[in-house]
């Protein structure tokens, strides 16, 4: 067909694109005249392609349409007048001038919202859909009949920019191609709008966009959302007029801690805090404000209000000043209308446009990779000296996050002073928990009190879901080149490894580990964790799948590797850092963030390791630490809505509980490390000497959770435990097996048991069934021909999580490992982990993997993708 185009903006360019890709012939393209010396997108493609654009200021005068703009009109000889995003008024003359008429894009599910604001009265309603119309065009009162309908969630902190580049514009582009198509092959209905639901709003402008306080938060909200960016609501504070943007509601404790500013109208004043400006409803409910424009233009952050303009300006070196120059130059390239770009220039009072701020934020990125920027920096540093300060701090590392505030428990020990943090880990800060809750965690070796720890509760939980979700949605990390998010790895292993004493001396005193292998284990094997995930994080990928379809059979199906969202993780006391290591490295470099609960005694490396994760640069929200008990925390992760992952580390009671639980609240995905009954089965041909050595080694603490779900703090745990221990090696001895050593708590200070030691064991006895979770050993003979038999044996537990064999024959030892029913399977050596090597259990010993390539795919979906061509 013959096509007049008559609109604007990138929206009008594209929609011109796809129809020329169509194959329809554009005979005019019709738009506005250019503005600060800058042509409108649209005007420039069709020029590049030589067609026909015309600028006309106004196409009608008094009502009436003026004659020579409808001559010029008439003589491209349109079949069909195509309007996206036009802000015209367009005479009827030439709306039913051609033989198919006029269609035109409106932004909603018209009859609601008819008007040219359209988008920002969704926003203001709290609608829960919203859309884009192509209709007939009418005489621009939104009325004509409709074409073509598309609908979308809007999400609850969704501004007009958000749904605009989200589903209005590109799917509004397809939309509107997709009814001329339906128009060419003479498919496209014409539907009576309905009276019912019809909606007429004003036009938003600056002067109707003045906050009534005297409202609910989520009215306050939704008022300030739909009215950013374009005209953005507006109040009184301090004798000016101040601009509100990026809006969300928050729990009222968001307002906890900051300083207190007047709004005159509002039911109480605001809070300036750390996150922003805090403004509350007439309902006693809050929204949090991130950014504030002033009068004269100026934007800044909101959480800056008391602060903004104390900074002074940096003294650029000679290698700064031609990065300066670089810039003045892409900006003048950018800003075609000014002649010189001076320190004062303003990009947006120069004509810039949302498209230009994308190109400019690219621009920085290539020509200094160290300065990353966001949109939001250029709209809050819109003048070219403001804009270049700020990059200079950037590549300074000068206007970096605030100083991480740290409330460190100094204590002199190995020879060293170490610093502990004590407090939760929520969205970058310590903080204390709900009600100032504590408790005391015991050093296991004489059972003294080390510290107050923060005990979390549930608003607690509460909140660092919401950073973690944050985070991953909207922040940095969701959005950071893969590349850069392993480095961020590598620099925190490396901050681990210069605190590897440190962080073996908190290990051996909350944990009660030996201090070599809590320095060798514990602490060598989580850095060694974080760098092999590092190394991961660009080397994700899906693959290309040939199918087979009906006829045309040109496809393309390939799957893409995508991070899960918000993940929780559960971990043990056994081996506090290296669990959160084995988990919290897969889950960061899938590009997840994490919400993780270190067990209730032992959190203090934990938290070591969350101010490491700060001052490595990791973004805010990425990972939150919430020292707290399983009934409380863990609970409560597993029944979170927005918790998309839970991995646990633990008894194999509790770990039902979890599955059911994440079964019942979203259906969240879950992998498991649960209980084990590990066989260790040892020919006599094998290196005797060896077995034994091994055999001395291998018994250490396994995984589980002393706590199980109880409340209870402090030396209870330990001693409650130690006492498990008791019963369990008096049932054995009650049952018939002989104790050859051990079997008692040893008497001194502190939590210690003795390596214990039973033989004359029968399969059916307590202690060959179940699993100790201590020092515990028990010793079973067979016949060295009975090899079948021995695996039946090794076999009948409801275990599965490791098992070993030692024999000298290379045969019986791969089909002894063939036949045994375990995660792992150890031959001639035992528990010799590597990070490269996938660990995890089979049948009640829980599933999932971590460590190796293969604990990724926990903390990865796949989506796959199938494209016709």
């Amino acid at each position: 067909m013959k096509i007049a185009v008559i609109g604007q903006s990138l929206f009008g360019q594209e929609v011109y694109k796809e129809l020329r890709k169509d194959g329809h012939i554009i005979v005019g393209v019709f738009t506005i005249p250019d503005k600060d010396g800058k042509a409108d997108p649209l005007a420039t493609e069709a020029e590049k392609d030589g067609v026909a654009v015309f600028k006309f200021p106004r196409w009608r005068v008094k009502g009436e349409a003026i004659a020579e703009v409808v001559a010029q009109y008439e003589a491209c000889g349109a079949e069909l007048n195509v309007l996206p995003f036009c802000s015209q008024f367009i005479p009827m003359e030439v709306i039913d001038r051609p033989r198919h008429g006029s269609v035109i894009y409106h932004p909603s599910l018209l009859p609601r919202h008819r008007g040219a604001s359209a988008i920002n009265w969704t926003l203001i309603h709290g609608d829960k859909k919203g859309g884009f119309t192509v209709f007939w065009a009418d005489d621009g009162l939104d009325t004509g009949p409709i074409l073509l309908q598309r609908e979308c969630d809007v999400e609850r902190d969704d501004t007009v920019n958000t749904i605009y580049k989200r589903f209005l514009f590109p799917e509004g582009v397809k939309g509107t191609v997709d009814a001329v198509r339906l128009i060419a092959e003479g498919k496209a209905p014409r539907i009576s709008q309905p009276l019912e639901g019809a909606t007429y709003e004003c036009i938003q402008k600056k002067d109707n966009a003045k906050i009534d306080w005297n409202r609910s938060a989520e009215d306050l909200h939704n008022w300030i959302r739909g009215n950013d960016k374009v005209p953005g609501a507006w109040a009184e504070v301090d004798g000016q007029k101040v601009t509100f943007y990026g809006s969300t509601l928050v729990d009222a404790g968001s307002a906890a801690h900051g300083r207190p500013l007047e709004i005159p109208g509002a039911s109480r004043p605001g809070v300036v805090a750390k996150a922003g400006l805090v403004l509350f409803g007439n309902d006693g409910k809050t929204l949090l404000v991130k950014n504030l424009q002033f009068e004269d233009g100026k934007m800044i952050a909101a959480a800056q209000y008391f602060s903004s303009g104390s900074s002074a300006a940096v003294e650029l070196t000679e290698e700064e000043n031609s990065f300066a120059e670089e810039m003045r130059a892409v900006w003048q390239s950018i800003l075609t209308n000014v002649s010189r770009i001076e320190d004062s220039t303003d990009f947006f009072k120069s004509g810039a446009a949302s498209m230009d701020v994308v190109r400019l934020v690219e621009e920085v990125k290539l020509r200094a990779g160290g300065c990353q920027l966001q949109n939001e920096d250029v709209y809050m540093n819109c003048t070219f000296r403001d804009f270049i300060q700020m990059c200079v701090r950037r590549l300074r590392g000068e206007d970096e996050e605030e100083e991480l505030v740290v409330d460190y428990v100094e204590q002199n020990t190995n020879n060293m002073t170490i610093k502990m943090p004590h407090q939760l880990f929520i969205n970058g800060e310590f903080v204390d928990a709900e009600g100032r809750k504590t408790y005391k965690t015991i050093n296991p070796t004489d059972g003294t009190a080390i510290c107050d720890v923060s005990l979390a509760q549930i608003s607690d939980v509460d909140k660092a879901v919401a950073a973690a979700k944050e985070a991953f949605e909207e922040g940095e990390w969701g959005r950071m080149n893969p590349r850069d998010r392993g480095r961020l790895l590598y620099k925190l292993a490396d901050l681990m490894e210069e605190h590897q004493e440190e962080l073996a001396t908190i290990e051996a005193i909350d944990s009660g580990a030996v201090y070599t292998l809590a320095l060798k284990t514990h602490v060598g094997m989580s850095i060694q964790t974080f760098r092999y995930f590092a190394g991961w994080c660009d080397k994700i990928q899906g693959s290309t799948i040939p199918i087979n379809q009906a006829r045309p059979n040109r496809n393309l199906t390939f799957t893409k590797k995508e991070p899960i969202g918000v993940c929780a993780i559960v971990i043990p006391w056994n081996y506090p850092l290296m669990m959160l290591a084995w988990k919290t490295a897969a889950c960061l470099a899938a590009g997840n963030t994490v919400v993780l609960k270190p067990a209730q005694v032992t959190p203090l490396t934990a938290l070591k390791f969350a101010e490491l994760a700060a001052r490595a640069g990791l973004p805010k929200g990425v990972v939150n630490i919430l020292p707290g008990s399983g009934a409380v925390v863990g609970q409560r992760l597993s029944d979170h809505p927005d918790v998309r992952k839970l991995g646990f580390t633990g008894s194999t009671e509790i770990g039902k509980h979890i599955m059911r639980s994440c079964a019942v609240s979203n259906v969240k995905k879950v992998s498991l490390e649960l209980g084990g009954k590990s066989p260790l089965i040892i020919f006599a041909d094998c290196d005797m000497d060896k077995a034994v050595r091994v055999v001395g080694e291998i018994k250490k603490m396994k995984i589980g959770d002393p706590l199980d779900r109880s409340t209870n703090h402090g030396p209870q745990n330990h001693k409650a435990h130690l006492d498990k221990l008791l019963e369990f090696c008096q049932a054995g001895v009650q049952e018939g097996a002989t104790l050859i050593c051990g079997g008692k708590q040893v008497q001194r200070p502190g939590f210690f048991f003795e390596p214990t030691v039973f033989t004359d064991v029968q399969d059916h006895m307590y202690i060959a069934i179940e699993e100790s979770f201590g020092p515990v050993m028990i010793l079973s003979k067979f016949k060295s021909g009975e090899v079948d038999e021995v695996l039946r044996r090794a076999n009948a537990t409801e275990y599965g999580l490791a098992s070993g064999v030692f024999t000298q024959d290379i045969s019986r030892a791969l089909y002894v490992s063939e036949k045994l029913n375990a995660g792992t399977v150890f031959v001639n050596t035992y528990n010799k982990t590597d990070v490269a090597s996938p660990f995890g259990g089979f049948k009640q010993s829980g599933f999932g993997k971590d460590l190796g390539q293969e604990a990724l795919n926990e903390y990865l979906k796949t989506k796959a993708v199938t494209i016709e061509y």
